[in-house]
């Protein structure tokens, strides 16, 4: 294969907004199986979560609040573009987890299963945010800084942040969901760690 075959394209702006939009969608989706099962997760969005279980906060509301003073890191070592497709993101993260349970409901669902479907579900709504530069703040871009500066793997280093800040959540929620969480967290970071590597993917970053 020639080389001029092999080199990648920018990614238009319709196909940007496509990414962010379904991007998500998929994410809030995710959320909703976490909270509907009382789960928690790591970074930005654990913080949430711990926020929505104990204050009169929507998951949304905190998800937006927590992530404001990571976009100053942002701007600093990412640049305009990604900080404003950053938080163009976390906008519709936290509509969206809001407005989902408008249209969808459970009357029950395991834990362990919204662990693990959840867990995948966010990693590829993170995958496709990041494949078209943009993230959801916090930890997601401490990680990417540290990947790119440092070579540090994006998904150990998140999985480790993620699972930490999770155990630290004895205090709020059951040990039993504490557990049944860090798998979710895992689930969550095998995509990222298997799926986000650099040279992998041919889309312009």
């Amino acid at each position: 294969m020639s080389t001029s075959a092999t080199i990648s394209k920018r990614h238009t702006r319709i196909e940007d907004i496509q990414a962010l939009v379904i991007g998500t969608m998929i994410i809030a989706l995710g959320v909703n199986f976490f909270t509907q099962a009382g789960l928690l997760t790591g970074g930005t969005a654990g913080m949430a979560f711990l926020l929505q279980y104990t204050t009169s906060f929507s998951f949304g509301e905190a998800f937006f609040l927590v992530n404001i003073p990571f976009y100053l890191l942002a701007i600093k070592h990412m640049g305009w573009e990604f900080t404003l497709k950053t938080f163009s993101a976390v906008f519709c993260v936290s509509l969206f987890s809001d407005l989902t349970p408008k249209f969808i409901s459970f009357n029950s669902i395991e834990p362990i299963y919204a662990a693990l479907a959840g867990g995948f579900l966010m990693g590829v709504g993170f995958l496709m945010l990041f494949r078209h530069n943009a993230s959801l703040g916090g930890v997601n871009i401490l990680a990417r800084y540290i990947a790119e500066k440092y070579g540090v793997s994006f998904g150990k280093f998140q999985m480790a942040v993620d699972c930490t800040i999770v155990a630290l959540s004895v205090f709020v929620v059951d040990i039993y969901l504490i557990a049944i969480s860090i798998i979710g967290a895992i689930a969550l970071n095998i995509i990222l760690a298997v799926n986000h590597k650099p040279g992998r993917y041919m889309g312009n970053m």
